[in-house]
This record gives structure tokens, C-alpha cells and sequence, in this order.
């Protein structure tokens, strides 16, 4: 699931980027079944995500993955392509703590 910067959606790290930045796409999920994990479909995913998002004129896409509890199997697969840390945050009073990521869209001239 993935929203731009005009979607109504009240998720605290949705608004986090909405907060700073004027245009973006946010992944929210990407679930892939466990049988069909392995595949290179969440990788299939991005880069056609990335495509559009650019396509459209998004400058960046961004999403936020957990920091604790970690989940180092998406901290991994999102550096791999190009995502880096934007900020964090403590959400859910506490309960969980979040890396922002961003991959920018626009390359250097």
C-alpha cells in the first residue's frame, strides 16, 4: 500500500512526512504471502514503485521501518535501494520506535 502527499490518512508516520515534505510517495506495506517469499517480488514491487512514483513527478519515495523492535530483514532490503535515515520517532505512547527512510526520485545534475 503506498500513498502520495494528498491522501487522507492519519497514520502518525504518514503525517510525519506530510509535515516535511511538499510531494512523496509513502509506502505503508508491502505484504507478500510466505509461500511466495524468496521470489523478488517485493523487489518487483519497488522498482515499479519507483518507476511510477518518478513518473508522476514525486521527488522521493519514503517510508518508516521499525527500530524496536528492529526488523533488520527491512532495514537491509531498504538500503538496498538507496533508502537512508530522514529522522525517527517513538509512536504508540512508546510501544514502538521508527526509522524514517527516504530513496530520492531526481538525480544529481
Amino acid at each position: 500500500m503506498a500513498f502520495d502527499q494528498d491522501a487522507d490518512y492519519d497514520s502518525p508516520n504518514y503525517l510525519w512526512f506530510r509535515e516535511r515534505h511538499r510531494r512523496f510517495v509513502y509506502v505503508d506495506r508491502i505484504v507478500v504471502a510466505p509461500a511466495m517469499r524468496k521470489r523478488g517480488l517485493a523487489s518487483r514491487l519497488y522498482e515499479d514503485l519507483l518507476r511510477v512514483a518518478k513518473d508522476a513527478g514525486h521527488d522521493r519515495v519514503v517510508c518508516e521501518v521499525n527500530s524496536d523492535p528492529p526488523n533488520p530483514a527491512s532495514d537491509a532490503f531498504h538500503a538496498a535501494f538507496g533508502f537512508v535515515e530522514v529522522g525517527h520517532a517513538s509512536i504508540h505512547g512508546g510501544a514502538k520506535t521508527v526509522r524514517y527512510l527516504a530513496r530520492p526520485l531526481v538525480s544529481a545534475l
